[in-house]
């Protein structure tokens, strides 16, 4: 009776368990049916998780938002100079998830060089979720990452939502489409070492101009996040660049530009404003930009990384790594997709101008 009665509880207790499992995966595997996928129309969800893919072993490293992935191309910066690099952007990325983008970054791999555009420092505050998700839900977890959605959150939003995508995610469940099927399991890369890109073009035609701001100075949060950021590459000793990008607008105003030059004077750091290199790099926005002005295509992008591909070995002196295995070859299959992804998308553009759609 005695082990009849053991019998019995171990069963349960078996039974218990195995209930438990299921719901757990289930959980799981629900939470990874609802959240979004970004691999078609706004991809930009996608990029921050495609770094931990890569081997770490880069001599460059980009982080900020759309005006570094869309503006500079790694596959140009290795054809041309043998420079390895990675852009780690994404969608309206903030000074204090640069940062620990940037402290994360250093845990996997010490570059020579991190660049930063510093067009975030115009935010203070956090701004929206849409945005936070698109950077923070692709970081792995990390006290990085945690530090990161402590900052980031808006009033409305709970810690506990990022633990658990699903209490987050779980009203999608009307809303599923393919995709959200397709690749519950895997994800396609949308960009080519972070660089997203587009060869369509729609030249800037009257861009507008800004607004005067009743302040134009930067806030005391963006230039805290910007002090650890110089802080910690002095430490791990990585040359830290500034840039802003040539982008016309968001419009970059004289009076951000005079608190920029002075930070990187007094801090000792490059700073590079490509808006005042337009000409230079040969630019030209009739032709050089997919969307009127606010980012480059293509033929914009491979401007601008010559320049700086020539800045980097000429003023910083960086050596080619072209022949070193296996970098030779991995980056021989990158360009390889690289190259397949712009005939792709040239053939698609000539047949949409050929048929009349603007």
């Amino acid at each position: 009776m005695v082990e009849e009665k053991k019998e019995n509880r171990s069963r349960k207790g078996l039974t218990f368990c195995l209930v438990v499992i299921i719901i757990l995966v289930s959980l799981y595997m629900l939470q990874r049916l609802l959240m979004p996928k970004y691999m078609t129309g706004i991809v930009e969800g996608a990029m921050i998780a495609e770094y931990y893919e890569e081997e770490h072993d880069h001599d460059v490293v980009f982080i900020g938002d759309c005006e570094v992935y869309e503006n500079f191309t790694p596959a140009l910066l290795w054809e041309e100079y043998g420079i390895n690099s990675y852009i780690r952007g994404s969608a309206q990325q903030l000074i204090w998830q640069s940062y620990y983008l940037l402290e994360e970054t250093l845990k996997y791999e010490t570059p020579d060089v991190i660049i930063f555009n510093i067009l975030s420092m115009k935010y203070n505050v956090p701004q929206n979720e849409a945005y936070n998700r698109m950077t923070l839900d692709g970081m792995k977890w990390s006290k990085s990452k945690i530090d990161s959605i402590n900052a980031s959150m808006m009033s409305d939003e709970k810690f506990l939502d990022y633990v658990f995508p699903i209490l987050r995610y779980h009203t999608r469940i009307t809303e599923l489409e393919r995709d959200d099927f397709k690749y519950i399991f895997h994800k396609d890369k949308v960009t080519f070492n972070g660089y997203y890109m587009r060869v369509d073009e729609k030249p800037a035609e009257n861009v507008p101009k800004g607004r005067p701001l009743a302040d134009y100075s930067f806030g005391e949060t963006a230039y805290e996040y910007l002090d650890k950021m110089t802080a910690l590459c002095k430490e791990k000793g990585v040359q830290l660049v500034l840039i802003k990008a040539p982008s016309l607008y968001p419009y970059w105003y004289d009076q951000w530009e005079v608190q920029m030059e002075e930070y990187a004077k007094a801090n000792d750091l490059v700073y590079i404003n490509f808006l005042e290199l337009i000409e230079e790099c040969g630019l030209d926005f009739t032709t050089d930009t997919y969307d009127g002005g606010l980012h480059l295509n293509l033929s914009g992008a491979q401007k601008t990384t010559k320049w700086l591909g020539e800045y980097l070995t000429k003023e910083l002196g960086m050596q080619s790594r072209r022949g070193e295995e296996p970098l030779e070859t991995v980056w021989e299959q990158k360009l390889a997709d690289y190259y397949t992804e712009i005939d792709r998308q040239t053939k698609e553009w000539q047949e949409k101008q050929n048929g009349g759609e603007k």
